[in-house]
């Protein structure tokens, strides 16, 4: 298939699953908007290095996705937006009666209400266009829990339910709305963690890999950002004209438990 002539938006797209989204988004024809919060000359080199690999057009916009005009300025600075992958999202950990609210606040601006903000901005544009995906990066934990993650998981659940909503409201238009639902996902965040992890454990690499960051993932393998990115690709095609306010998981066996 091809998304020649299509525009991809992907927040928090510079490393991680979001690269990975737009790596292959790209790699279809669609041209990209990368984002994240800094605004470096390497955030602006990476998009033109994709461009050029895929001949597609590719530009890096700066927009921090804890603020709310920030997010609908990045649609709208964009000018198009024919697929979003609201993506952006920070991760803390400590016990409910402890958890910082700082943090708490954080995570549900960035992992929540950044996906509504653009959202919002960007459906007037796939109405005007008469075709839209609308793509929310959700979790394991948006279906699920663990312990002492509780912001993280009521902002993944609030982005599976906005999904539905999304898609009801669209229904009747060529726009859909899904949440692509990943486990433990091989980024080089989770890479750079393995050592460290396999130290405080005293076990091997793969044991630690195995035994304590894939515990709770049945297949005992990582998910890859471009299987993410090839699920974002298929939700994009005809195949899934009809595939609407669902979610998909990407979990190796998490979430049948």
């Amino acid at each position: 298939m091809t998304l020649s002539g299509k525009t991809a938006i992907i927040t928090g797209s510079n490393s991680g699953i979001g690269l990975g989204v737009a790596r292959e988004l790209a790699k279809a024809g669609a041209d990209v908007v990368l984002n994240s919060f800094t605004d470096n000359e390497e955030d602006h080199a990476l998009a033109e290095e994709l461009g050029k690999e895929f001949g597609v057009k590719a530009r890096y916009i700066q927009a921090d996705m804890s603020k709310a005009d920030q997010c609908r300025a990045l649609i709208e600075k964009a000018g198009v937006c024919d697929i979003l992958v609201n993506n952006a999202g920070i991760q803390h950990v400590a016990p409910i009666d402890e958890f910082p609210v700082e943090k708490w606040d954080a995570i549900i601006a960035i992992n929540m209400n950044s996906a509504f903000h653009c959202t919002a901005a960007a459906l007037p544009m796939m109405r005007k266009a008469g075709w839209g995906r609308v793509i929310n990066v959700a979790s394991a934990h948006g279906l699920t829990a663990s312990p002492y993650k509780s912001a993280y998981v009521a902002a993944k659940h609030g982005v599976v339910g906005m999904t539905k909503v999304v898609a009801l409201e669209t229904a009747k238009e060529k726009i859909t709305a899904n949440a692509i639902c990943p486990g433990y996902v091989l980024t080089p965040l989770v890479e750079a963690q393995i050592p460290d992890t396999a130290k405080k454990y005293d076990m091997t690499e793969e044991e630690a890999k195995e035994k304590v960051i894939l515990e709770r993932q049945p297949s005992k393998e990582f998910a890859t950002t471009e299987q993410i990115g090839g699920t974002a690709v298929f939700l994009c095609s005809s195949a899934a004209d009809q595939i609407t306010g669902t979610t998909i998981s990407v979990d190796g066996g998490w979430t049948a438990l």
